[in-house]
């Protein structure tokens, strides 16, 4: 078929052969070779139909029999289900320190898919969800831990922002797009889709502007919190496909997040003042009890849902998020084993994209702590390790390609050259 617009003077007088519309009322007139034609109109239903029917569902895939789309979310089996240490071990591997972090999350993900294997099983106990809150400062690894738990379960994993979101009806996204996200890392794989995990950072952004309730309109704080409620707790939200804004003729595919697994994370900057102001109030009179000794170098250990509270989230938002823990900031040594300990570490990333051309990377020792001090000296956490490497490496990786040599190292002088250049 050839593509024609409406203002080409050959088809003036068209009509579908569907709707029977004009080419003059619709934007686009398709012609077929026996004098047939369609509108774009009837050819964007026709596509919508076929999303519905789960004849196009993931596009990438294979058709399978039967006419659906392959999957390649296979379903969870008790057999695949790791215990918490299992899972902590793995998270080891990718993510350095953060040991009572990786503790809460094994427990809280292993628990939540041991739900959805007895589902049906437990009569009269119904399991309640275990979703996740994450608090530390920037560059802790609250991303990495959450994309790592979804590589390593092989379930749907999306990552959204929450400062995007606004109440239904304003300008900004809809609360329901997470999940239009989610659809679309399952391949439309509902059923993947509904055992999936959706990470919500930056939750502290929608905090509501004062401690209390606000009078007027608050879209993109108290506002979105409200509208996560149901969607935390478990409800059967109308998606639209594609994303974007609602509209009464379009066609929706129906998502349960009973089983969705929910790890919001956020900075909650200044948060630790109101830790502080919480446990140095004490009661006066008899009967009181001594202060217990704080350890002031790690505040953010002492955290409880009501310093969420006082923060801005509204009470019915905490209680659908029972799991609180908190990610240490990164010390010299933690710092240090990031660059190099992981399996996904930032020099072997580095070492195998120079390996790729057949040139090997080396770094001297004394570079690495020098990217150490600097990164802490910017305090932007694992997220500075990178951007100070990419200073240091981007001349080498723009010129060595064409180059003749199969062997570079990354020397201390060269590396002060490179950031003094930068700065």
């Amino acid at each position: 078929m050839t593509q024609k617009s409406r203002k080409t003077t050959d088809h003036k007088g068209a009509h579908c052969s569907f709707c029977g519309a004009s080419a003059e009322e619709v934007p686009l007139m398709f012609n077929g070779a026996d004098g047939s034609s369609i509108c774009s109109s009837c050819v964007e239903h026709g596509y919508e139909l076929l999303v519905e029917h789960g004849i196009v569902a993931g596009a990438a895939n294979a058709k399978a029999k039967g006419g659906k789309a392959a999957s390649k979310f296979k379903p969870l089996t008790k057999a695949d289900l790791m215990r918490p240490d299992s899972i902590k071990r793995f998270l080891d591997d990718y993510v350095i320190g953060q040991d009572a972090a990786k503790r809460y999350m094994s427990v809280a993900v292993y628990n939540h898919y041991k739900r959805l294997l007895a589902k049906g099983k437990t009569e009269d106990v119904e399991l309640d969800k275990s979703n996740i809150v994450l608090v530390g400062p920037t560059g802790t690894g609250k991303t990495l831990m959450a994309r790592t738990i979804a590589r390593l379960l092989h379930v749907p994993f999306s990552i959204v922002d929450a400062t995007a979101l606004t109440q239904a009806g304003y300008v900004g996204e809809d609360v329901e797009s997470i999940l239009s996200r989610l659809l679309q890392a399952a391949d439309y794989d509902v059923e993947a889709a509904e055992r999936g995990i959706i990470f919500i950072d930056e939750i502290d952004k929608i905090a509501r502007k004062g401690d209390n309730p606000s009078i007027t309109r608050d879209v993109s704080g108290e506002g979105v919190q409200q509208a996560l409620l149901k969607i935390l707790e478990g409800t059967v939200v109308n998606v639209p496909p594609q994303g974007g804004r609602k509209h009464p003729d379009q066609k929706y595919i129906q998502v349960d997040t009973s089983n969705i697994l929910f790890i919001c994370g956020g900075a909650f900057d200044g948060i630790e003042k109101k830790i502080a102001m919480r446990l140095n109030t004490n009661a006066i009179g008899y009967g009181t009890q001594t202060r217990k000794r704080i350890d002031e170098s790690n505040i953010m250990s002492y955290i409880q849902p009501q310093d969420l509270r006082s923060f801005g989230l509204i009470p019915e938002l905490i209680g659908r998020l029972p799991v609180l823990t908190y990610m240490e900031p990164l010390e010299r040594a933690a710092l240090r084993s990031i660059l190099t300990e992981p399996k996904n570490s930032i020099i072997r990333q580095y070492e195998t994209l120079m390996a790729l051309d057949d040139i090997k990377l080396t770094f001297d020792d004394d570079v690495l702590d020098y990217i150490v001090d600097k990164a802490i000296e910017f305090k932007l956490g694992a997220r500075g390790l990178r951007s100070i490497c990419e200073a240091i490496m981007m001349d080498v990786m723009f010129d060595m390609p064409e180059g003749d040599a199969k062997e570079f190292r990354v020397t201390l002088a060269y590396a002060k050259s490179k950031i003094d250049k930068a700065a």
